[in-house]
């Protein structure tokens, strides 16, 4: 069983959001970088619990992205990963970085490919579908849950109002989210061992790009909060009709 997952480098969620270039580029200065947690917590975590379950499984990395995704790379492979690719191009839409992966994917033999639902930097859920489609692959996206049985795959994901469950034979796509699996934290032994483990770095392939950038814009700031006294129902009333519109 070869695992393919794809991991990307997103600003922490805490970090101070601001752009640069009139609004058309993301400013980076003191933004601590983590691992995208759908692909950590939930494709990475999975195809971890599967390779305990199966000696055999091996599981590769890949990253489109520059030197400076190594650290997250590393993270990753000290969770589990067994060797890691980094493809080194800056990617400037989800089309450039399917591209690039299916590059990687279509001669590497993989049974499985795992991917998070979406980033939390651009929330594009479409890398997923894009590396199905170029690898002439089976896809189902928003997974909650995967079980293998031999060359078979049982998946369950998310419809609106309740559950649906697919059986697809393998090789196939996924993306995970919320339910995959449970996060974890490297341990001692997991971060000495990934110094060693091989992280290759190829050169990318070129790709016209599909969509660009116009600009940026933060959202609109919170307005503030108003208080109404319990007794004033009327008032309450008007501003649920006037001010919020839900009314």
């Amino acid at each position: 069983m070869k695992i393919l997952v794809c991991i990307s480098k997103t600003p922490d969620t805490t970090a101070k959001i601001a752009f640069t270039d009139n609004n058309t580029k993301f400013a980076t200065a003191g933004v601590q970088w983590i691992i995208n947690p759908y692909d950590e917590w939930y494709a990475l975590i999975r195809a971890i619990e599967i390779k305990e379950k199966d000696s055999s499984a091996s599981i590769t990395l890949v990253n489109v992205g520059g030197v400076d995704a190594e650290p997250i790379i590393r993270k990753a492979l000290a969770l589990g990963g067994d060797e890691a690719i980094r493809i080194s191009h800056d990617p400037q839409e989800s089309y450039d970085t399917a591209v690039q992966i299916s590059a990687i994917a279509k001669d590497g033999g993989f049974d499985l490919i795992l991917t998070g639902r979406e980033t939390i930097d651009y929330l594009g859920s479409s890398v997923g579908g894009m590396l199905s489609e170029m690898l002439d692959l089976p896809y189902v996206a928003m997974a909650t849950k995967l079980e293998l049985t031999g060359k078979t795959a049982t998946v369950t994901r998310e419809i609106e109002g309740g559950v649906e469950i697919c059986e697809v034979e393998l090789p196939v796509v996924i993306s995970c989210q919320k339910g995959m699996a449970e996060a974890r934290i490297p341990n001692m032994r997991g971060i000495m061992a990934a110094r060693t483990k091989p992280l290759k770095v190829v050169e990318p392939i070129a790709v016209e790009a599909m969509t660009s950038t116009l600009s940026f814009e933060l959202p609109p700031p919170k307005a503030g909060v108003k208080l109404v006294d319990a007794d004033n129902v009327e008032e309450l009333v008007r501003l649920l009709h006037d001010e919020a519109k839900v009314i």
